[in-house]
């Protein structure tokens, strides 16, 4: 299995950027996927959640109102579109798969499979 984050870069605060993560090698309308992040010295932590038929969708208080996560299960990508971004938000963001569905999505240790990680820069 693999999960290949991209889209990660520098942007000014209040900007956006759009992440995308491409799996292979599972079954990815079957899958919950998931985005979190991981600022330096700081514990990994939820951003948002999607369940595998993309009809389920939750966020961290932090992010809810400003990111949206989606995905397209015809092409195996999950995209989490960051607005109005914060330079506390400068981090690395990781995607994630779950087989189990239901409760559970905001806590990472339920996911079985992540992804690389992409930096997300956000200047001042």
């Amino acid at each position: 299995v693999q999960l290949q984050a991209s889209g990660g870069g520098l942007v000014q605060a209040g900007g956006s950027l759009r992440l995308s993560c491409a799996a292979s090698g599972l079954t990815f309308s079957s899958y919950g996927m998931g985005w979190f992040r991981q600022a330096p010295g700081k514990e990994r932590e939820f951003v948002g959640a999607i369940s595998y038929s993309g009809i389920g969708r939750y966020y961290a208080d932090s992010v809810r109102g400003r990111f949206t996560i989606s995905r397209d299960n015809a092409k195996n990508t999950v995209f989490l579109q960051m607005n109005s971004l914060k330079p506390e938000e400068t981090a690395v963001y990781y995607c994630a798969a779950r087989k189990t569905s239901g409760l559970g999505y905001n806590n990472a240790p339920t996911y079985d499979y992540w992804g690389q990680g992409t930096q997300v820069t956000v200047s001042s």
